[in-house]
């Protein structure tokens, strides 16, 4: 067994349908997808990863170690790298080096997946995928298609991923743009891991904003209309699309001119409400975002959820009264002060009918609820975990991202976000200038996290210094190859073994690297690695393509080399199709 002379006695432990929401009075009409997930299929060939960490945990005799596996900076260095003998040397009482060759003489070397095994450095131990691992996988990528890249780690798991959630008082900002690609890509890569995510937008319709853009709109309709005594509220919505949105409206026919009431003020903001929420959703499907729910607050205060989480944190012990109002002692969970439930004059704070909410998804069985938020978002954090602890819920079960700032950079210099007082730029902007594909792409490219500068010079290029331009030109290149090569008369099942140049099996391993870019960016919740990866296949297929004509004299290895660019098509694909990117044929 393995590590006979370190203390081996260590080793001896342990259907998308469309639907239509009626929101009760206020009869808001949207349009929402039931989700139902694609099929997990895994690829009949074992990951290469699996097969690796299994064979290691065999030779461990039985010691309970989490094994990583990382692709080695230095190709040269082999395919894959693993640092567990630094990992056990504490525990074992050696060095890492000596520990890592021990593993290397007990690990059985299968020539079906591995060529080598060897210790490297200080105590790093570097694997080789075997050439018959490599011409097997080719194969097997073409017969995977679409399933190439999936894997089951969320069994089924039930995932609510709410993002965007902007209020609808007006347009969509940048940020609101980045969280809509983050979110909508996680729910991708999620289902690609085998859970069960849905999307959902959470709709703030209630409360004094909604009166305020009432009066925002009324006071324009009166502008427009030249009828006197109806002041622009002081801290009234300002933006030029409350001037659209009065255009199309109609007040109600009791109206008093000199005396508005709350009725019509909400009368307006509703009417408002609908028409913002009706263009948001729009330039989302623009974005090739399709929420499977639109989930309204009104509809949390009518069922009075609010009132009964209320009462659940009540009848647990955990409010208490002060001046009148009513507070959640927040505190006891971390956070930096008790926050208010109800105000002093009997109205519910916005962090009320907010848990009432999350509660309810728990209501509906989902089983980790993802937020995204934005960057101003960081405080509300330990308020809402501290909540859900409260009830009960375990705290690895609410799982917040925050979308950090978006700059936009053209010419080199920082964009003036503001096109005119109370006018952003809008993620509509955005997309006329860049298009889709650009902003989704250029989003993804780093952590959620971290701020982000927009190129929009860049973003626009059609060079391979464009990294979406780069990546997608690989793709239209292989069907254009493949155009070529039927026009040739190239045809019939590859002959795997004819292909013997380096840069093909360069090629092969870099789509072998393909399920591990997805199983880590599902657990880690991010997608960096996707648009990394993707770039780096896009070259690996340009430079075999600029070394090796695809379509030859000999028509064998013609089919041979076609069949490897079409697993690199299958496999662009799939990566592209995970950030919500297209897969053009033709550019």
């Amino acid at each position: 067994m393995l590590l006979a002379g370190i203390q081996k006695n260590r080793f001896q432990s342990n259907r998308n349908d469309i639907y239509t929401q009626l929101l009760n009075s206020f009869i808001i009409i949207i349009f929402s997808q039931c989700l139902h997930g694609k099929n997990h299929l895994k690829s009949n060939l074992k990951n290469i990863k699996e097969h690796i960490q299994e064979a290691i945990s065999s030779s461990l005799a039985g010691l309970d170690v989490k094994i990583g596996l990382e692709n080695p900076r230095n190709p040269e260095h082999g395919d894959l790298s693993t640092n567990i003998a630094f990992l056990l040397a504490k525990r074992l009482k050696s060095s890492p080096r000596k520990i890592a060759e021990e593993i290397c003489r007990a690990f059985k070397v299968d020539s079906d997946y591995l060529e080598r095994v060897e210790t490297a450095g200080a105590g790093f131990i570097n694997f080789t995928f075997s050439r018959a691992y490599l011409l097997r996988l080719a194969a097997e990528i073409l017969t995977a298609g679409e399933n190439y890249g999936r894997c089951d780690i969320g069994k089924g798991k039930r995932v609510n991923l709410e993002f965007v959630s902007a209020n609808p008082t007006g347009p969509l900002n940048i940020v609101s743009a980045r969280a809509a690609a983050l979110g909508d890509s996680l729910k991708r890569i999620l289902n690609a891991c085998g859970y069960r995510a849905e999307s959902e937008f959470y709709v703030n319709d209630a409360g004094m904003q909604i009166e305020k853009l009432g009066e925002s709109v009324i006071a324009r309709y009166a502008e427009l209309n030249s009828i006197e005594g109806i002041e622009f509220p002081e801290d009234g919505y300002k933006g030029e699309y409350i001037y659209r949105i009065a255009k199309k409206y109609t007040p109600t026919q009791t109206v008093n001119w000199n005396k508005l009431t709350e009725q019509d003020r909400n009368h307006a903001g509703l009417f408002a409400v609908r028409d913002n929420i009706k263009f948001q959703d729009y330039i989302l499907r623009r974005f090739s975002v399709i929420f499977d729910r639109w989930y309204f607050e009104s509809l949390v205060r009518v069922y009075k959820k609010h009132i009964e989480v209320s009462y659940a944190l009540m009848n647990k012990g955990l409010t208490f009264e002060k001046d009148g109002a009513t507070y959640f002692k927040s505190t006891i969970w971390g956070d930096d002060e008790d926050r208010v439930l109800w105000t002093s004059d009997g109205r519910p704070t916005y962090f009320l009918p907010d848990i009432a909410y999350h509660q309810d998804k728990y209501d509906r069985d989902f089983e980790w609820l993802i937020d995204i938020w934005g960057p101003d978002h960081h405080g509300y954090i330990p308020r809402m975990k501290a909540a859900l602890q409260a009830l009960e819920h375990p705290p690895e079960t609410f799982t917040v991202i925050i979308a950090q700032q978006v700059n936009l950079i053209r010419g080199g210099e920082k964009v003036t976000m503001s096109k005119r007082a109370g006018e952003m730029v809008t993620m509509d902007d955005l997309l006329e200038e860049v298009g889709v594909d650009a902003a989704r792409f250029f989003f993804l490219q780093r952590k959620a996290s971290a701020h982000l500068d927009f190129d929009l010079d860049l973003a626009v290029k059609e060079t391979e210094e464009n990294p979406v331009f780069y990546v997608q030109y690989a793709h239209a290149r292989i069907c254009s190859i493949e155009r070529f090569a039927e026009g040739e008369g190239v045809s019939g099942e590859p002959d795997w073994d004819l292909l013997k140049e380096k840069e093909a099996f360069d090629l092969m391993r870099k789509l072998a690297q393909y399920p591990m870019v997805v199983e880590s960016c599902g657990r880690n919740l991010e997608t960096p690695r996707i648009t990394m990866y993707l770039g780096e296949l896009a070259y690996s297929f340009h430079r075999f393509y600029q070394k090796h004509r695809v379509v030859t004299g000999d028509k064998e290895l013609s089919a041979a080399r076609l069949g490897l660019c079409r697993a690199v098509k299958i496999v662009l694909f799939n990566g592209l199709d995970l950030l919500g990117v297209s897969a053009p044929e033709r550019m």
